[in-house]
C-alpha cells in the first residue's frame, strides 16, 4: 500500500503559483503539516445507544513546498475506516514574473459572467498586465473529455464529446474608466466518441461568444457600469448550414451557422450618484430565454431585473441607512403557460447615538406573483376577464431583526454588555387576492448579560431565549435560559468553559419536552503547537408524548491532542 501511495503522489499533483523570482531568494524546501488524535466515549441511559460506546479518528496532512510549488497529503484513521488523500489528483502549475502569470495544466479562468465563467478546463492561459492600464488575458484547452457511451452498465456515465475552446479578452483602463473586449469559442469533436448518442440528449455542440464591459466616471461623481454579450450557439453540428444575417454567423471561420443555431444576448447596465454622505444607484439586467454559453457550468437566463438602491450617513456617521427595491420577471417571450413576478425590498439602519449604545434594524419583503396561463383556460374561456382573479398566485416573506447592545461599564478591570435580540419571520400565500390557511410566522427573542473581570481572567454571562413559531397546524414554543463561566488559567495557557442551560418546550399548549444541558470543556497550549482539549456534555432528556422515552440521560466524551509544525 505505501509503494501505491508513492506512485499516487508522483503520479498526480497539483502545484500552486510560484514566482519565478523567488529562486534563490527563498528556502529551497519547506515542509509543514500537523496532525489530530481524538477518542469519543459515549453512555446513554433510558434508551438505546445511538453511537459506539468508544470511537477514536486520527487526521493528519503534510505539506511539501519547493520555491512555492506544493504538494498537499493528507489521512485519516479512524475505527470505522481508514482512508489516504492526495486530494489534488490533477496537475496545475502557475509560474509568475514580473507581469505575466501563466496557467498550465488543470485550471479555470473567468472572463466574465455571460462569457467565460470559471469552468475548468486542461490546457494553458496567460494573464498579462505590461502596463498599468493594459490587460491581456488568453486561454486555450479542453473543456470536456471524451466520454463513450456504455449502455450495458448498471451505472453508466453521461457520454460527452472531447470539448476545446479558446479565448481571450482585452481591457484599457482603471477602475473608474475603462473598456474589455471578449471573445470565446469552443466547439465538440463528434469523432472523439464511435457514434453520436441522441437516445440521451448528448449532441455535438459549436459555440462563440463575444463580449464588451465598460465603465465611465462622469463628473468623478457618476459611475456608469455596462456588460453586454451575444452568444451563438449550434445544438447539433451535423445539421446543414444556414444563412442568417446575425454577425456571429458571418464571422468566416469563427462560426458555421446552422439549421440548429440560435443567437442570443445579455445586458447589465448600472449607473450610481455617489456624493459626500449618500449614494443612489440604479441597475438593469435582462437574459434572453436560454442564453447559455459552453464556458460555464450554469446559467439563469430568461429574467429581466431592475433594482434602485440607496444609502445615505446622517449626523457625523451616527446614523447609516441603505435601502434597495427591485422587481424580477421571467416568461420574456411570453413561451410559457406561466409567468413569475417578484418584488424585493430592503432597508437597513445602523444607529450609534453614543460610544456605549448601538442598534441596529433590518427590514426585506420578498413578494412573488405567478398567473398561471393553462391552454384549457385559453380554450374554454368566453371572454379575455374570465378567471383572471383565481390563476394569480402571491407569495409573501418578510424578515424584520433588531439588535440592541448597550455597555453598562468598560474600563481596564471590568466590562458589562448587555444584547437584546429579535427576529421576526412571516411566510403567507394569497390565490386571487385571498389569503390562504398555509401561512407561518417565527419569533425569535434572546436576551444575554455579560460580565468579564479582566484581572481575573474571567467572563460571566447569563442569557434567555425564546422562540415562537405558529403554522397552520401546529403552534410551537422554545424557551429558557443558560448560564456560562469561561476562565484562562497559568498565563492564559489553559482556558475552561462551563455552562449550563434548561429548554422547555410546547406544542398546541402541551407541555412535551423538558430538555437539561450541561457543558464542561478545557483547552492548553503548549509552545503554540503542542494543544490538548478535553469536553464533557450530559442532556437530560424528559418527555410527556405518548409512545416515547420518559426520560433519558446521555453522556459524551471528548480527549484530543494536536500537533502542527
Amino acid at each position: 500500500m505505501i509503494v501505491c501511495w508513492v506512485i499516487q503522489i508522483l503520479g498526480t499533483s497539483h502545484l500552486f503559483a510560484q514566482n519565478l523570482e523567488a529562486i534563490g531568494k527563498e528556502r529551497p524546501v519547506k515542509i509543514n503539516g500537523g496532525v489530530s488524535v481524538n477518542q469519543i466515549f459515549y453512555a446513554a441511559n433510558g434508551i438505546d445507544s445511538r453511537r459506539d460506546p468508544y470511537s477514536y479518528f486520527a487526521t493528519g496532512n503534510l505539506n511539501f513546498s519547493l520555491y512555492g510549488w506544493s504538494i498537499p497529503l493528507s489521512f485519516s484513521l479512524s475505527n470505522q475506516n481508514v482512508t489516504f488523500q492526495q486530494p489534488f489528483n490533477q496537475f496545475t502549475l502557475h509560474p509568475t514574473y514580473k507581469w505575466a502569470t501563466l496557467h498550465l495544466g488543470f485550471t479555470s479562468m473567468s472572463f466574465s459572467q455571460y462569457t467565460l465563467s470559471g469552468h475548468l478546463f486542461n490546457g494553458i492561459g496567460a494573464d498579462l498586465a505590461p502596463s498599468p492600464k493594459w490587460r491581456i488575458s488568453a486561454m486555450y484547452g479542453r473543456f470536456l473529455k471524451a466520454v463513450e457511451p456504455d449502455s450495458l452498465s448498471a451505472n453508466p456515465i453521461l457520454p460527452s464529446f472531447d470539448r476545446y475552446g479558446y479565448g481571450m479578452k482585452i481591457g484599457y483602463g482603471d477602475n473608474k474608466d475603462f473598456v474589455e473586449a471578449i471573445l470565446f469559442r469552443a466547439e465538440d469533436e463528434i469523432n472523439s466518441i464511435s457514434y453520436v448518442p441522441e437516445e440521451e440528449g448528448i449532441l455535438p455542440q459549436e459555440n462563440l461568444v463575444m463580449g464588451l464591459t465598460a465603465g465611465k466616471a462622469i463628473f468623478e461623481r457618476v459611475l456608469l457600469r455596462a456588460e453586454w454579450a451575444t452568444s451563438a450557439i449550434t445544438r447539433d453540428t451535423r445539421a446543414e448550414e444556414a444563412e442568417t444575417q446575425n454577425v456571429l454567423g458571418n464571422m468566416g471561420g469563427l462560426f458555421t451557422a446552422r439549421g440548429s443555431s440560435a443567437y442570443y444576448n445579455a445586458y447589465k447596465a448600472n449607473i450610481t450618484y455617489q456624493a459626500e454622505g449618500y449614494s443612489v444607484g440604479v441597475g438593469y439586467e435582462r437574459i434572453d430565454p436560454q442564453y447559455r454559453t459552453l464556458g460555464a457550468y450554469f446559467f439563469n437566463n430568461d429574467l429581466e431585473n431592475m433594482t434602485v438602491n440607496a444609502a445615505t450617513a446622517l449626523f457625523q456617521g451616527k446614523v447609516n441607512i441603505a435601502a434597495n427595491v427591485g422587481t424580477q420577471r421571467d416568461n420574456l417571450d411570453d413561451s410559457k403557460i406561466s409567468t413569475m413576478r417578484r418584488l424585493v425590498a430592503s432597508t437597513n439602519v445602523a444607529v450609534a447615538p453614543s460610544p456605549k449604545l448601538n442598534l441596529v434594524f433590518a427590514y426585506s419583503s420578498f413578494q412573488t406573483f405567478t398567473n398561471i396561463r393553462s391552454q384549457f383556460v385559453d380554450i374554454n374561456q368566453l371572454t379575455p376577464f374570465d378567471n383572471l382573479d383565481t390563476l394569480n398566485f402571491t407569495q409573501i416573506s418578510q424578515n424584520v431583526s433588531a439588535n440592541a447592545m448597550y455597555l453598562l461599564g468598560n474600563n481596564k478591570n471590568r466590562r458589562q454588555t448587555l444584547n437584546m435580540n429579535l427576529t421576526v419571520q412571516n411566510a403567507a400565500d394569497r390565490q386571487g387576492g385571498v389569503e390562504q390557511n398555509s401561512g407561518l410566522q417565527f419569533y425569535n427573542i434572546n436576551t444575554a448579560y455579560s460580565l468579564s473581570l479582566t484581572p481575573r481572567s474571567l467572563t460571566l454571562s447569563a442569557a434567555f431565549n425564546l422562540n415562537i413559531s405558529d403554522g397552520a397546524t401546529l403552534d410551537s414554543r422554545t424557551l429558557g435560559p443558560t448560564l456560562s463561566a469561561s476562565k484562562q488559567f497559568f498565563d492564559k495557557k489553559f482556558r475552561t468553559t462551563a455552562s449550563v442551560s434548561q429548554n422547555e418546550s410546547y406544542a398546541n399548549g402541551m407541555h412535551t419536552n423538558s430538555i437539561l444541558n450541561g457543558r464542561l470543556s478545557g483547552n492548553v497550549s503548549i509552545k503554540k503547537k503542542h494543544n490538548i482539549n478535553l469536553g464533557a456534555v450530559v442532556v437530560n432528556r424528559k418527555s410527556r408524548q405518548e409512545g416515547g422515552a420518559k426520560e433519558f440521560t446521555e453522556f459524551t466524551g471528548t480527549l484530543g491532542y494536536s500537533y502542527s509544525f
